[in-house]
């Protein structure tokens, strides 16, 4: 049976219903939002052939589940960049999350000018109240905004008048090598450890061993320092694997990966670790979201312990020891907490038996 959704869990307020049924032309494009904002949206709008765009696999797999599960049908895309979609749209929908990133809204907006077709419909739907970032960042890159409601809550729109030149909000940041030359590493909104090498990451790599010849599974890899940092110390023989859902993770992994000078790669953009070889890894390295969901920390852990090979060492950075120790000692047995930059650096060592075998 499918699951009914309240009223109150509309995407749009009723009073911007009839706006966006007047603005919105097909073809359309759902740029981000949670997958059930976009699939209510579908719904809502009853867009029909529209494209939803997703920068990770795990949230456009979620976004064709609820798209689904309410009767309706929608392209799914995961894809790097928003301007990597091939066709251009009359209209894009941005439904913004209050919560969302800054700089990731500022891109996504740019990149919707360069898909729109001449004259073509952006149309921003903000839950924040007092929106302040929208209505003059809209100005600045479309010339003219709109804005039927002002104050509260806000729906905007925008057109494109002329061609302008693409811009990523794209930072590069140097990490020091030890001993060697710092590195350069670009980052992107929308991916972790954007503009800067974060602590956590940073005290990682510091407590990890890593020996000559190792091969590493960078999981979460975000833009790739961690994977680069620990691939150079395992030298020519050594091999990393990283491994992100986020695309535009994987892309800037690999862009950072040659950049650096790291020969003995290879990226992997999937949400599930059932795909890579088992006891194939002598060490996993990860940085799970600890403001987000301990699901995600949990998934790592458990899809970590069959991939490393006997006594392979398993390196887990958190804020969380309290809530995520016991699910490492629950798939690795003993486990060592050791601090450092104001984190805890989970570390344990992979036995010769999995959980189930004889």
């Amino acid at each position: 049976m499918r699951k009914k959704h309240a009223a109150t869990e509309a995407p749009v307020p009723a009073t911007w219903l009839p706006i966006l049924q007047a603005k919105v032309r097909p073809p359309v494009c759902i740029a981000l939002g949670s997958p059930r904002q976009a699939a209510e949206l579908v719904q809502a709008l009853d867009l029909r052939d529209s494209v939803a765009w997703q920068m990770d696999l795990f949230q456009a797999e979620r976004l064709r589940a609820e798209v689904a599960e309410r009767g309706r049908s929608a392209t799914v895309t995961a894809a790097a960049d928003l301007w990597d979609l091939p066709d251009p749209f009359q209209t894009v929908i941005f439904p913004a999350e209050p919560t969302g990133e800054r700089m990731l809204k500022l891109d996504v907006l740019e990149q919707a000018y360069h898909i729109l077709r001449p004259q073509g419909a952006l149309v921003v739907l903000s839950r924040q109240e007092r929106e302040q970032l929208f209505p003059q960042a809209l100005k600045k890159l479309y010339g003219r905004v709109h804005m039927p409601e002002p104050g509260g809550q806000a729906l905007l729109w925008a057109q494109r008048s002329a061609d302008r030149p693409r811009r990523r909000h794209e930072v590069a940041f140097q990490v020091s090598g030890g001993d060697g030359p710092s590195m350069r590493f670009t980052s992107r909104p929308g991916v972790f450890s954007y503009g800067r090498f974060d602590n956590g990451a940073r005290a990682l790599v510091e407590i990890a061993e890593i020996q000559p010849g190792d091969r590493i599974l960078d999981l979460g890899c975000g833009c790739g320092t961690n994977g680069v940092l620990s691939g150079l110390r395992a030298g020519p023989a050594g091999h990393v694997t990283f491994v992100d859902s986020n695309l535009r993770a994987t892309a800037l992994a690999d862009l950072n990966a040659r950049a650096n000078g790291l020969t003995g790669y290879d990226v992997r953009a999937c949400c599930r670790l059932d795909e890579l070889p088992v006891r194939s890894f002598d060490v996993v390295l990860t940085n799970p979201p600890y403001f987000a969901s301990l699901t995600i920390a949990q998934r790592f852990i458990e899809q970590s312990r069959p991939l490393l090979k006997k006594r392979g060492r398993f390196y887990l950075v958190t804020k969380q020891p309290d809530q995520v120790g016991p699910m490492v000692a629950e798939h690795f047995g003993p486990t060592e907490a050791v601090e450092r930059r104001g984190y805890v650096i989970l570390c344990a060592t992979a036995g010769g038996e999995l959980r189930g075998e004889s």
